[in-house]
């Protein structure tokens, strides 16, 4: 089948390299001209594990092109993917500018039946906007289907190889089919497809994060209280998760999520209610819990150091990305925590696997970047641990402690053991670790 899809990012370019390496002819398009560019010469502009060497793979295969000019891979194309970013408007909403106007383009230059799919995340109806927006101007039948991602960045190939579950919201017979033979090298182990109808479909993606979200930030207000009472969150979670009811997952606490779904599409559903007539007051809680969340470890610090003892001290911090496996910076706690200690006269050393370059872009010549982790530490009057990377799981604290002015960690992913820590001579402070 050939297909083409709009938009480079995340989404976008995952999905043109698993189509390709299903055996189908893909096109990615950008607007973008340097990174595709970039992308045409193998390397991908994101961090994403896997996710270059199948770029290479692909190309070389010659299943796999990239462009700037839309209207060629549209007319050359039986499926077109928009997944171009839906951003966070001022009232809370999707913005849908752009993928709107692909749409269109995409209805101008369609020469054969297509169908068009939506990849972003979109709120619900419309799928049933575009449709009708693009009907007068197209001169082909298109059909519009809802098709939403389900991936986690650092895991993101594996997410669309081995899918949980592929949802299509289509009120097309002749696309649903399409839709399904196109999606059933993926499948093969019995993961299922949902049809249901668009706006059902476009729900589900905000549901989905939301209830994870929610999860996040209900185990963050457990946490809270575990530090009041003197109770170890570790040990309630655990318990908690043995009942298959409620299971292990997204029941860590921390310094709160972040990253392009989660935020956003939590405060979208929350402006899509209220759009409709309903104050959805969970999930505004569940918002506001992550925005207070974020401030944590600034708050710790700034109550250990006193009124304005922060200001002139040295910190380092480990982990810069939202989460590990990805340089994706946005929302992401360790900007929020790093913003308010510099806000507060403080000085950052900070340390990150891959997430450095962006970073530099965020805060210029504000924070020091280490080439180490323990390069972050050195003369450190604390040390925050921001991402949960693997290879900060078990470092040298013998050595850390050395390299530090004064031993004290603040942990905001609640890795390392409390009471070994403490033995070492270190000022240990987790989230809802009381006990």
């Amino acid at each position: 089948m050939r297909i083409a899809v709009v938009g480079t990012g995340y989404v976008g370019l995952v999905a043109g390299v698993c189509f390709a390496d299903s055996g189908h002819s893909v096109v990615c398009v950008d607007v973008d001209e340097e990174k595709i560019r970039q992308l045409r010469q193998g390397k991908s502009p994101i961090y994403e594990p896997g996710l270059e060497e199948l770029l290479e793979k692909n190309i070389g295969a010659e299943r796999l092109g990239f462009s700037t000019d839309l209207a060629p891979a549209v007319k050359a194309s039986e499926v077109v993917f928009i997944a171009v970013g839906t951003p966070q408007g001022d009232d809370g909403n999707a913005d849908l500018r752009v993928a709107m106007a692909v749409a269109h383009q995409i209805a101008d230059a369609a020469e054969r039946y297509t169908v068009l799919v939506n990849k972003s995340t979109v709120p619900v109806g419309t799928a049933a906007r575009m449709q009708a927006e693009i009907a007068s101007s197209a001169k082909v039948e298109i059909d519009v289907v809802s098709n939403p991602e389900f991936l986690k960045e650092g895991a993101a190939i594996d997410d669309f190889l081995r899918p949980d579950r592929i949802v299509i919201g289509s009120a097309s017979d002749r696309a649903r089919a399409i839709m399904a033979e196109l999606y059933s090298p993926f499948v093969r182990t019995e993961s299922p497809i949902y049809f249901m109808d668009p706006r059902s479909a476009e729900l589900t993606k905000y549901a989905a994060n939301a209830m994870l979200a929610t999860r996040i930030s209900f185990m963050n207000e457990v946490a809270m209280l575990c530090e009041r009472v003197g109770a170890d969150v570790d040990s309630v979670r655990k318990a908690m998760g043995a009942d298959e009811r409620i299971g292990q997952k997204f029941l860590f606490p921390g310094c709160g999520y972040g990253g392009s779904c989660f935020p956003k599409d939590v405060k979208a559903l929350i402006a899509s209610a209220r759009s409709h007539g309903l104050d959805f007051t969970l999930l505004s809680a569940v918002d506001a819990v992550n925005d207070r969340q974020k401030r944590l470890l600034a708050q710790k610090a700034k109550a250990h150091f006193g009124p304005g003892g922060v200001r002139g001290k040295r910190f380092g911090v480990w982990g810069l990305a939202f989460k590990p496996k990805t340089d994706d910076l946005r929302q992401a706690p360790a900007v929020a925590l790093i913003e308010e200690l510099l806000a507060e006269g403080g000085i950052v050393s900070a340390h990150d696997p891959v997430a450095m370059e962006n970073a530099r872009r965020v805060f210029g010549d504000r924070v020091s970047f280490a080439q180490s982790p323990y390069s972050a530490a050195e003369g450190a009057d604390a040390l925050f641990l921001a991402t949960e990377w693997n290879e900060f799981r078990q470092p040298d604290f013998a050595r850390i402690k050395g390299a530090m002015r004064q031993p004290v960690l603040f942990d905001g992913r609640n890795i390392w053991n409390p009471k070994k820590l403490r033995d070492l001579g270190f000022t240990y402070y987790g989230v809802g670790r009381g006990a």
